[in-house]
């Protein structure tokens, strides 16, 4: 909301709607706008119930739940989402500088979609210091241990040496025979001895 009226001149009041702002003349915070813009007519009724009893026309991002008493245009659209109405925003503000002519059709925008989005401080806060813990565990990791060195242990025979390798694919497997090999057979000191 604060990206859209920088760029479009509008005056925004962004958190809470101080009840009589439309109505009351006597508050220090009166205002009679030609227009009102809101992000959810269920959050912002107040607001809303004061434009239209001062005939004050509004426009509204309105979700399937939203009521439409008092609402002039209603633009259809997700508004619970913070992306989603930034996405909005920056629509609508790219569409008044186009019509105020300010910005040609022709060519783009150059300001990011990403400079709409509110953004908590303490959660970049947060973030950055996630990202610096994140960098410093992996600069700082030791050297990988000797033990994890395949090539150095022994016991390993060469694949070119003729060992295993050369031994006949049909050939019983080593240290069976016989009834190790019969899958059917039942098995020594199986079920059958421990009571089952």
């Amino acid at each position: 909301v604060l990206k859209f009226s920088q760029y479009t001149g509008a005056h925004a009041m962004a958190g809470r709607w101080m009840p009589g702002t439309l109505t009351n003349q006597i508050t220090t915070k009166y205002l009679e706008p030609r227009l009102l813009m809101i992000t959810d007519p269920r959050t912002d009724s107040q607001a809303l119930k004061e434009a239209s009893y001062a005939s004050i026309p509004v426009i509204a991002l309105c979700d399937t739940d939203s009521p439409l008493e008092n609402v002039d245009i209603a633009i259809p659209s997700n508004n619970k989402g913070k992306e989603s109405i930034a996405l909005l925003y920056w629509l609508l503000a790219r569409e008044v500088q186009y019509l105020r002519g300010s910005l040609s059709r022709s060519q783009e925008w150059d300001v990011m979609v990403d400079s709409f989005f509110w953004r908590d401080p303490e959660e970049l806060m947060r973030q950055e210091e996630m990202d610096q813990d994140f960098q410093d565990q992996w600069v700082a990791k030791p050297a990988a241990p000797a033990a994890d060195d395949w090539a150095g242990q022994g016991g390993g025979e060469s694949w070119e040496a003729g060992g295993a390798g050369d031994a006949s694919w049909d050939a019983p497997a080593a240290g069976g025979g016989g009834a190790a090999d019969d899958w059917s057979a039942p098995a020594a000191g199986g079920a059958e001895g421990a009571g089952w």
